[in-house]
């Protein structure tokens, strides 16, 4: 290979490097959150951060080597939002992980049965970005109430997040972790805690699952929506933004068989990118758009090398000081929040729908053993319903 050639290959691998790195630091303490939310208990939830890592990553080689595209797949942040928002599970882990496999089962369907996407489109925009909101919204106050319950933890970490919002957005929040991880390992010194190192190694925990219908449809239909609404729908655009149209059948399908596969380990999701789709997508990934896909191919290899650490990072995790971690993970979801608040009441004549549903989705009520997310779907919708009542 000569040196234009390498020189040539070496920006898109790097792009990909970054993309990874941004991905994963900047939401896998939602993710561990989240399933931590739902029943699982450290060894699990380190299982299920593993075995998105290994699927994502397989996925965005697949797909971007298979379609000469940088089409990279990630994790459901949102969804694991709603997982944390949902919290206790009738029938516990193995029910949550019975939901994965119901919201897998439904990505698969999406690819062979286009209809099922198109009854997913008939939900307006608003009332889906609204649910979304309600469920984010208890998360993004985590900063503020740890701000009070551990200053001396939670203020280097904000702190970090404010400098770097304003002079490299892109690395908030991966450096507001390595905040959090200092405070960590502080902590550990100061209190002189061992660590296993037991814990520190990648090991896959499998469950078996349980199905149940509170789970179904508490868990498995707002997780689908989400991920649908605000991963797979919006990554198809950001990729045609940058001339790629994304092959929506194979891409369904490589997620779902993804998501099916990772599910009784605990992984709760995988989906297309959307935010960090433009890092690997973009003219800085490389400027011919031919060669592009080998960011998409060293993106989906650098999480699975991420993914070997995983343990790792769980680690730090369970060792955190009160309020630390939630802190970050409220940080990560700052901009998903802004984002489905401004177009959950975009449209004034959808404004009400989306309040209500926003409201009843923030609420965390639980009733008949199925969460809020799906009550405040219903309740959006009846108000929709009756305030277009008559209407054309």
């Amino acid at each position: 290979m000569t040196d234009a050639a390498r020189t040539s290959l070496s920006r898109p691998i790097t792009a990909g490097v970054v993309t990874a790195l941004v991905g994963f630091t900047s939401s896998f303490a939602v993710v561990l959150t989240g399933l931590d939310a739902v029943g699982a208990s450290p060894a699990q939830a380190a299982s299920g951060l593993l075995i998105l890592s290994l699927t994502m990553g397989i996925a965005c080689v697949i797909l971007a080597w298979r379609y000469r595209m940088p089409i990279t797949a990630a994790w459901s942040t949102p969804g694991a939002a709603l997982l944390a928002a949902v919290s206790a599970v009738e029938g516990g882990w193995p029910a949550a992980v019975g939901a994965f496999i119901v919201v897998a089962a439904l990505i698969l369907l999406t690819a062979l049965v286009p209809r099922i996407g198109a009854l997913i489109a008939t939900i307006p925009p608003s009332i889906a970005q609204a649910m979304l909101a309600g469920v984010l919204l208890p998360l993004c106050l985590a900063p503020i109430t740890g701000l009070v319950a551990n200053p001396w933890g939670v203020v280097p970490v904000v702190l970090t997040w404010l400098v770097f919002a304003r002079i490299a957005p892109r690395w908030a929040v991966p450096l507001a972790f390595v905040a959090a991880t200092v405070v960590v390992i502080v902590g550990i010194a100061a209190s002189d805690t061992v660590v296993d190192p037991a814990l520190l190694i990648p090991t896959l925990e499998f469950t078996s699952p349980t199905f149940t219908l509170g789970s179904s449809i508490g868990i498995a239909l707002p997780l689908f929506i989400v991920t649908m609404a605000s991963q797979n729908v919006p990554g198809i655009a950001v990729m045609r933004s940058y001339g790629y149209e994304v092959p929506w059948r194979p891409a369904m399908l490589v997620t779902g068989v993804g998501s099916a596969i990772g599910a009784p380990f605990g992984g709760h999701a995988i989906n297309l990118a959307a935010i960090s789709a433009a890092l690997a997508a973009a003219p800085d990934a490389e400027p011919d758009p031919a060669r592009r896909w080998v960011a998409g191919v060293s993106t989906g290899i650098s999480y699975i090398v991420l993914g070997a650490f995983s343990a790792v990072f769980a680690a730090l995790v369970l060792l955190a000081p009160a309020a630390v971690i939630p802190a970050v993970a409220g940080l990560a979801l700052f901009a998903a929040f802004g984002s489905s608040v401004q177009q959950a009441i975009d449209d004034p004549g959808e404004r009400m729908p989306a309040v209500v549903t926003f409201l009843v989705a923030a609420s965390g009520i639980a009733l008949f053993g199925i969460s809020a997310a799906f009550w405040s779907l219903v309740a959006g919708l009846l108000v929709r319903a009756v305030l277009h009542l008559g209407r054309r």
